[in-house]
């Protein structure tokens, strides 16, 4: 079993308050939890209205495959208009 996990540091450019931003975070998890069947959670940045961390993961059988999905993952995200990704970190267990 493989597990690749995906760390994403967001920008937000548009939120002017905490609420405008969960509303745009959470309509991009929803969208990556349906899209890619992946697991998403906000690991950092909580409390801060222009900016997050993103924990995303994918289990799989290969490499191969775990990557690729992170890879659409992450080209689904940099696609993004309210969102701009300031560091990314990719793993695999």
């Amino acid at each position: 079993m493989i597990i690749g996990t995906l760390q994403l540091e967001l920008y937000f450019p548009e939120p002017q308050s905490l609420k405008e931003k969960r509303s745009v975070l959470q309509s991009l998890t929803n969208r990556l939890r349906k899209k890619f069947n992946v697991a998403v959670a906000e690991i950092d940045g909580m409390d801060l209205w222009q900016s997050s961390v993103l924990g995303i993961a994918a289990v799989g059988n290969e490499t191969k495959h775990v990557n690729q999905i992170l890879d659409f993952v992450l080209d689904f995200v940099r696609a993004e208009r309210e969102v701009e990704i300031t560091k990314e970190h990719m793993e695999f267990f």
